[in-house]
């Protein structure tokens, strides 16, 4: 008789499963959704980034600019080569952020714009290519830590500024008119170029931390941020931007558009995704046993892998696991360890001990119990049977067998 009682439970049973396993990956992602929700109202008033001269973050340049306000010094902050270009005229300075991320037809068109008029073109960090179109000969070295560093030249800018933050990249060139202020292990980090027949100078400043917000106020920071960026009236702050329209045509890859802090992003999400590919994945060691939603009768299971074995035609299986667990049952019975129930070499001498009657059978208990496997079905039956009259003869011994008195 069978009842559908039992599997009333199952769909709950398997919903609160369902929540078990999922709930963990939701947390995360609330969690995930929380941070960046909080990230981005902590971020939603930054609009400039660094070097900015309208940013007041700690990378930004505010404060260098009311100085230079407060000298006299009219800003204008421009993010194309072409406004650069334009604004650029005689009696101006020109301070290139980040020149390296220019194309070479960005800055061919800036040397040629400025190239006759006065005034002076600042450069930060600059690496191979800006060099060999704005400072032909000089070469740029490894970079090196940023700390206080003294002038160590005749430049007189660095000569009234004193001690200023620097260090980054260090240049070299055989040009004897340059000015090398704030050497590092030789090679200066700051390089002033002499004015050619226009009259424009070029600056190159292997590091700009000087420049920020956060190092203005120490050391002679202000005093030499001052005197090479004001050295004119009218100051072009040239913050190169990606949606430059004269970029349009180089080619870049789109790992070259992202933004430097989306890489480490994509590191923690890949470790990320690692470590929940881990714990989600198959746990190796012993079975875990699991409650079923109805209660299979051992006989039903032991017909049904007999069927199996049967369909599979797996004859070799089915005789291991029947002498497996003959084996099993007659360790304890013969008093042999069931660590060793499967080795032949302790299991059938206590065999032979115990076993009086069933050795003038004729079988072989070492086939019988470690043969090979049954060439056809009927073999495998005959084995089942020699099997467990075997063990029967063993069960029946163990019953008949005298037992000594306590007492005696």
């Amino acid at each position: 008789m069978t009842t559908a009682a039992p599997e009333a439970p199952a769909p709950s049973l398997t919903a609160r499963r369902l929540w078990t396993r999922s709930r963990g990956p939701l947390v995360a992602l609330l969690l995930l959704v929380i941070s960046g929700v909080i990230l981005a109202a902590l971020q939603s008033g930054e609009q400039h980034g660094r070097l900015d001269p309208r940013s007041a973050d700690r990378s930004g340049s505010r404060a260098l600019a009311r100085l230079l306000a407060g000298q006299g010094v009219s800003l204008q902050v421009v993010t194309t080569s072409e406004e650069a270009a334009r604004a650029s005229g005689p009696g101006t300075t020109l301070l290139i952020t980040d020149p390296d991320v220019l194309t070479q037809k960005q800055l061919t068109a800036l040397h040629t714009a400025t190239a006759h008029a006065a005034g002076r073109t600042v450069l930060l960090t600059p690496g191979s290519a800006s060099l060999w179109t704005f400072a032909p000969g000089v070469q740029a070295q490894p970079a090196t830590g940023n700390s206080p560093r003294k002038p160590a030249c005749s430049l007189p800018d660095a000569h009234r500024a004193g001690s200023v933050l620097l260090g980054g990249l260090r240049y070299t060139t055989s040009d004897e008119r340059t000015d090398r202020c704030y050497p590092v292990r030789g090679r200066p980090t700051l390089l002033r170029l002499p004015a050619a027949g226009n009259g424009r100078d070029t600056v190159l400043l292997g590091s700009a931390d000087f420049l920020y917000n956060q190092h203005l106020a120490e050391h002679g920071n202000a005093s030499l941020a001052l005197q090479l960026l004001g050295a004119h009236h009218h100051l072009i702050w040239y913050l190169p931007s990606v949606s430059d329209p004269s970029s349009a045509h180089d080619q870049r890859s789109f790992l070259d558009l992202i933004p430097s802090g989306w890489s480490w992003a994509l590191l923690q999400l890949t470790i990320a995704a690692g470590l929940a590919a881990v714990w989600r994945a198959r746990r190796l060691g012993p079975l875990v046993p699991e409650r079923l939603p109805v209660t299979v009768p051992a006989a039903e299971t032991t017909e049904g892998h007999a069927r199996l074995y049967e369909q599979a035609g797996a004859r070799d299986r089915a005789a291991t696991v029947l002498r497996s667990a003959t084996r099993t049952r007659l360790a304890p019975l013969l008093g042999v360890p069931p660590t060793h129930a499967h080795a032949p070499d302790r299991l059938l001498p206590a065999l032979h001990t115990h076993l009086t009657v069933h050795a003038d059978t004729g079988t072989d208990l070492h086939t019988l119990l470690f043969g090979p496997a049954p060439a056809d079905d009927r073999a495998l039956v005959q084995l089942a049977d020699q099997l467990d009259a075997l063990e029967s003869s063993i069960v029946s011994q163990e019953r008949h067998a005298p037992r000594e008195h306590p007492d005696r």
